[in-house]
């Protein structure tokens, strides 16, 4: 029995926001450990998951079945959840680089429309994470999780435009209108010259 009335609701209203998490199986793989009778056989799983709103996480499992890898990786991913910021829902508001051990990940905010553009292990984050438009190039090592991580490095460099307005003491539509203004300026410089 529980102990009070509230602890149900608690535990309800945490399965509704579980429920919403999209989860993507990137990588698997058979690991072995050398015992005294042979090889121990083993499996090794890499999940990314996410709510398609701005929130995605990594997480890695390893056990004896397929299954209890996964979920292992699934738990990790959902505790290891980071909020990234998004341009209209759709793409990131800024180009960013983002590099952990030998591999380095290129990501560019894009047009509406272009779609994502990302191979392997970097699309299963972006669709996670509910990005529509985003083109990402991966540089160096081809190893899923060091792609992942560089990725995730990436994220932590990302700022909205209401958190640099904060960190600078300014007002949200003077650091916009600051770069729209500049384009304004240039461009009746350009006509003068002529």
């Amino acid at each position: 029995m529980a102990k009070n009335k509230y602890d149900k609701k608690k535990k309800d209203e945490n399965n509704d926001a579980q429920s919403d998490i999209v989860e993507h199986l990137v990588s698997i793989r058979r690991v072995s450990k050398v015992v005294k009778g042979g090889r121990r056989f083993g499996f090794s799983a890499l999940v990314v998951a996410g709510d398609g709103k701005g929130r995605v996480g990594y997480g890695s499992g390893s056990g004896l079945e397929v299954m209890d890898a996964k979920r292992k990786a699934v738990e990790a991913a959902k505790k290891n959840m980071v909020r990234v910021p998004l341009k209209e829902g759709r793409t990131l508001h800024h180009d960013v680089m983002g590099r952990f051990g030998a591999g380095k990940v290129n990501i560019r905010s894009a047009p509406a429309g272009t779609g994502v553009i990302a191979g392997g292990p970097l699309r299963a984050v972006f669709e996670s994470l509910g990005v529509h438009d985003v083109v990402v190039k991966s540089i160096g090592s081809q190893n899923p999780h060091n792609m992942v991580k560089a990725c995730f490095e990436a994220f932590k460099k990302l700022g909205s435009p209401r958190a640099i307005a904060e960190k600078r003491g300014m007002k949200i539509g003077d650091i916009i209108g600051r770069r729209e203004g500049a384009l304004v300026e240039d461009k009746e410089d350009d006509k003068k010259e002529d």
